[in-house]
């Protein structure tokens, strides 16, 4: 389906839904339906003279609808993504500053320093897999295991130019190599061992549970999701050389239609209480460091990330030139790649 025919189909659905007379907040977010569903009917709750529209789309997809509405938006608030994709948003000016009530309890790297946005979550990146195809014993231990032969045509990627979460890990495997060169040839081998990729996260987790590939890359907190509420045969390894943990946002858009309300949504989601909701019922990690360790899922407080050290700027800045070049000249042509640039 083209990008076009997308944003015509969100138009009917918005337009759709100003008949019954209330206030209309509009949301777009990669968050799910189970998260964005539950947060919809609370604050509804609270506010009836409120119609909460949620659009639940991939993270880059939300950058760039935001940013082709940027002279009309349709959306007042942008509810997740990495602060990566969040920063280039900020530089554009497609966001407004605001300071919530709680700003000072995240740390400077979850921040933007205009308070254009504020983290709302940590999410480590994992090598996930189906349980009953694998072995835990038998998962690759780090990033560069999946390039063994052995894994050929054993991997599912969710399309990267879509999602916030295989952008950030696309790139931080550029980032871990010498060159960008050499990192181009990582995804040229990863592509070599990709059977397929999908276009959503839904297809991902049907096709990883129906055992069409054996592994996947993906965040933590929806595989959890997934096995533990949509009972999949889903688990994940933590790479032992470290993880990237992306800072999982939240902004109110520039110029929006109900910034007022945007505000209030923007309180409602990231109270204290709402962050411990969030992370008993969908296995989210608060990025705010005022809340009770005691008050989140023993997973997670027993939880030992070792972060991946990544030039989180770079990666913004340079990022979407180093996608468009996978996906013009490696992805499906891995091997074809690596012939025509045997590297050193």
């Amino acid at each position: 389906m083209s990008r076009f025919l997308v944003f015509l189909i969100v138009l009917v659905v918005v337009a759709g839904c100003t008949s019954d007379g209330r206030e209309q907040l509009v949301v777009y977010s990669p968050h799910g339906k189970e998260l964005l569903e539950a947060y919809e009917l609370a604050f509804e709750a609270e506010h009836p003279e409120v119609d909460v529209v949620w659009l639940d789309m991939g993270a880059q997809d939300v950058y760039d609808r935001i940013r082709t509405e940027r002279a009309n938006p349709q959306a007042s608030l942008w509810w997740g993504a990495p602060q990566t994709l969040y920063a280039q948003a900020a530089a554009e000016g497609l966001l407004q500053p605001y300071t919530p009530t709680w700003a000072d309890s995240v740390g400077q790297d979850a921040r933007d320093e205009q308070d254009r946005w504020l983290g709302t979550f940590l999410t480590p990146e994992v090598i996930a897999f189906n349980t009953e195809a694998l072995d835990s014993t038998a998962v690759p231990a780090d990033w560069d295991d999946l390039l063994d032969p052995r894994w050929r045509d054993r991997v599912i990627i969710r399309s990267p130019l879509a999602s916030g979460t295989m952008r950030t890990i696309y790139g931080a495997m550029i980032l871990r190599q010498p060159t960008i060169e050499e990192g181009y040839r990582w995804l040229a081998r990863l592509d070599v061992s990709t059977k397929t990729y999908t276009a959503d996260p839904t297809q991902l987790y049907l096709k990883l549970a129906r055992g069409e590939g054996d592994l996947t890359l993906w965040n933590m907190p929806d595989i959890v999701l997934q096995r533990d509420e949509g009972g999949y045969p889903f688990d994940y390894h933590l790479p032992v050389s470290g993880t990237p943990v992306l800072v999982d946002a939240i902004a109110i858009v520039a110029n929006s239609p109900n910034p007022e309300r945007a505000q209030q949504f923007y309180e409602f989601v990231t109270t204290s209480d709402a962050l411990i909701d969030q992370a008993r019922r969908f296995h989210r990690i608060p990025a705010r460091r005022d809340v009770p360790a005691d008050s989140l899922p023993g997973w997670m407080q027993a939880l030992e990330l070792r972060p991946m050290p990544l030039d989180w700027d770079r990666l913004a800045t340079e990022g979407p030139d180093w996608m468009q070049y996978w996906d013009e000249n490696i992805r499906g042509r891995g091997e074809e790649y690596l012939r025509d640039h045997p590297g050193e």
